[in-house]
């Protein structure tokens, strides 16, 4: 019989092997030697569904790992199996079960493989006088020891600051870092996780998987995870990590005195109770070594110009735009702040409609961006989620005396940006599902519905909304400075004309938004174009000062594009101070050319050094680099204008946008806020336009460059 099963009892195969047979190492196996009387023996890691050929013949593959040697750069190899044996293997070999096969053929590859597989393959055969052997336990024991337990040999785990450059090895660490899986610029899913053990290395694993369950399913930092199989590489100085062939892993809970259950997609893997004490030992040293973040922000705990992570229920979900999706959620609690509504058609809004009604006073609206879409699209009503690194900012409609907060998820995974999904048997989740289950949906109720404002006061409706998008993402044409050739054109013909065009105008002002026009003043990245409001003073305040108490790293001091110095402060409270003056082609500037980076600045301090200095960045030192401080401290940013003017003439009403043109007002926008007789002349030249107290019709505006349609920019 081509395949056989061999029972183990006590340790020992029921039939011993034919006595001619010889084990063969892997690393020996060359194409066009003599391997009759040999055979390989590995750990079945990875296998493939059973496939038939162009001419019909079955076919099967495997990956095989040599047990043995775990640490060697080539442990395992690709066997490649034909005919009645790839149909018999398929129905009874499982992965993590010993494999033994001889009479096989050795064939090399083309190229060399970079996955730590051998760089030729095995075929085998029934026609090729090929064996196989595999070992099993006696069917009285439950099927999951029999792949987890018996079968798998014992593994070594290397620690952090053993790993070697191109080796592929197991290891436990404790998580650092992590972004949540993304899908990569290809078609796989891919993770980023950052690793430590009580060896104090750190490790930085890139891991993709065409399936997102064979990831790790990490769900916060101080987690532990198992890997098998992961290839170390040493990049730029350091090693990194990265998937190979038969990668798997186990992920268990941080906190010390969690249950030991671990997380994966895989019905078959190994974990004895040495391992168990392995989790257990890496949790207490975590608990003292690892400043790991608590339970995620409740949403009546959100603060203005916050980022936070947030566990919750998904009530309903809409498509907003192209590259914007929305989030209803809640998690059983009230934000303390007026929110944000979306404006959504109800056709668009997926969700029970009731319970949307029911718990509009606790439910949030979250935009999540661009490279998040697809993923919060595929989300289920009624799932759980942790969403890591929402933006809570704080954002004024343009006709209003108070102020709403928004909630963002942006693009990107920096800061571990991103959306979790967890399974009910989480928990957080548990506790979770507990509190929503005792809130008192009729106080919700009846609560004010003041305390959600829609944004229908800065768009009309929803077809507004779309417009303003759509205008917002296209090009705009070039500003012409004096068109008289230009003549006027009817706002009619405009609103009914393609975008772009160039048109000159006469139109009367019938409003303008905002009505307080220092909050017309914002923040505009030239590189992303995303806008944000400006800071407040103490909001700024407070974010220096959170990072005033960590002292700057004196290893990344004085490197080849900067000079440092240092001082300590004389108040009670010293703090240090480190300012990096940055070199223009290996020079230092003169003061009013100069960029430089302050760590451990207050705000009265960072004033005085731009009086003298060009830009003024605040930083913070990490282990190997300095950061920006916060993405919402308002550095490397343009001070622009914002605002919104109804126009009409005796054929139509046209919304037109001012951005970012000082020369509407011949007002730097950057000194807008801090000048009083600036901010004068800026009412006055909006009282000319629009006077108070006049009917409309007493006075026109000729507009005379731009680009036009329904909500055109000036």
């Amino acid at each position: 019989m081509p395949v056989q099963l061999l029972k183990i009892i006590e340790g020992q195969s029921e039939i011993p092997l034919p006595s001619h047979l010889q084990k063969e190492n892997l690393k020996h196996l060359q194409e066009g030697c003599d391997h009759t009387n040999k055979y390989i023996q590995g750990v079945v890691t990875l296998s493939y569904p059973l496939t038939k050929l162009g001419d019909g013949t079955d076919f099967f593959k495997i990956v095989v790992q040599d047990s043995d040697n775990l640490g060697s750069q080539i442990n395992s190899i690709n066997v490649l199996i034909y005919g009645k044996m790839a149909e018999d293997c398929a129905k009874i070999l499982h992965q993590g079960e010993t494999f033994i096969v001889a009479g096989f053929k050795v064939i090399k590859l083309p190229a060399a493989r970079e996955d730590g597989r051998h760089n030729c393959h095995l075929e085998v055969s029934e026609e090729a006088g090929s064996a196989i052997y595999i070992y099993t336990k006696p069917r009285t024991t439950a099927a999951s020891e029999t792949a987890s337990v018996s079968v798998a040999p014992k593994y070594v785990y290397t620690p952090l600051n053993h790993l070697k450059d191109g080796t592929v090895v197991n290891l436990y660490g404790v998580v650092k870092f992590f972004k949540p899986p993304y899908i990569s610029k290809g078609t796989d899913y891919c993770s980023i996780v950052t690793l430590v053990d009580p060896s104090n290395v750190k490790l930085t694993c890139s891991l993709f998987s065409g399936n997102l369950d064979s990831l790790p399913k990490i769900y916060k930092v101080g987690d532990i995870v198992r890997f098998h199989r992961i290839k170390i590489r040493e990049y730029n100085g350091q090693m990194q990590g990265i998937t190979s062939g038969g990668f798997a892993s186990l992920t268990f809970d941080g906190t010390i005195g969690a249950p030991v259950v671990p997380r994966t997609s895989s019905r078959v893997y190994t974990f004895i109770d040495e391992e168990q004490k392995t989790v257990e030992e890496l949790r207490i040293w975590a608990a003292s070594n690892i400043s790991i973040s608590g339970s995620a922000t409740k949403l009546s705990d959100v603060q203005p110009m916050l980022f936070f992570d947030l566990t919750c229920q998904l009530l309903g979900k809409a498509k907003v735009d192209g590259s914007s999706f929305l989030l209803k959620v809640w998690d059983g609690t009230k934000c303390p702040y007026r929110t944000w509504k979306v404006p959504v058609e109800a056709k668009d809004l997926e969700g029970e409609k009731v319970l949307l009604h029911q718990l509009r006073n606790l439910a949030v609206d979250i935009l999540v961006y661009d490279n998040h879409v697809q993923l919060a699209e595929s989300l289920k009503i009624g799932s759980f989620l942790r969403i890591y690194s929402i933006h809570v900012k704080q954002a004024s409609a343009d006709n209003e005396d108070v102020s709403h907060m928004e909630f963002h998820l942006h693009g990107g995974t920096c800061y571990g940006r991103g959306i979790g999904l967890l399974p009910e048997s989480n928990p957080d989740v548990k506790e979770l599902k507990e509190f929503l289950e005792s809130v008192n949906l009729t106080d919700s109720q009846n609560m004010e519905s003041m305390c959600s404002m829609d944004i229908d006061s800065t768009f009309g409706n929803v077809t507004d909304l779309e417009l303003h998008l759509q205008r917002c993402q296209q090009l705009s044409v070039t500003v012409l400075t004096d068109h008289q050739d230009l003549s006027t054109t009817e706002l009619k013909t405009i609103t009914n004309s393609a975008a772009p065009q160039q048109y000159r105008i006469r139109a009367k002002l019938r409003t303008y938004k905002p009505q307080k026009l220092h909050q017309s003043v914002k923040l505009h990245c030239s590189k992303c174009n995303s806008l944000q409001e400006v800071p407040d003073r103490d909001d700024f305040d407070f974010i220096l000062h959170g990072s005033a108490g960590t002292a700057p790293n004196p290893e990344l001091h004085n490197t080849s594009w900067y000079e440092s110095v240092t001082w300590t402060t004389q108040e009670q409270k010293q703090r240090e101070i480190a300012i990096h003056f940055v070199k223009h082609d290996e020079m230092l500037q003169h003061p009013e050319d100069t960029l430089i980076m302050i760590e451990g600045g207050t705000l009265k301090e960072i004033w005085k050094l731009t009086k003298k200095f060009k830009c003024v960045i605040p930083v913070r030192s990490t282990e190997d680099d300095l950061e920006l401080l916060d993405l919402s401290a308002p550095f490397l940013l343009k001070y622009v204008f914002i605002m919104k003017f109804t126009l009409v003439d005796e054929t139509a009403s046209l919304n037109a946008y001012l951005f970012d043109h000082e020369k509407f007002f011949q007002i730097p926008a950057s000194e807008i806020l801090t000048n009083n007789f600036l901010q004068e002349k800026m009412q006055m030249t909006m009282n000319t336009l629009c006077p108070p107290g006049r009917k409309l019709g007493q006075f026109a505006v000729i507009l005379k460059e731009g680009w036009e349609g329904k909500g055109s920019s000036l």
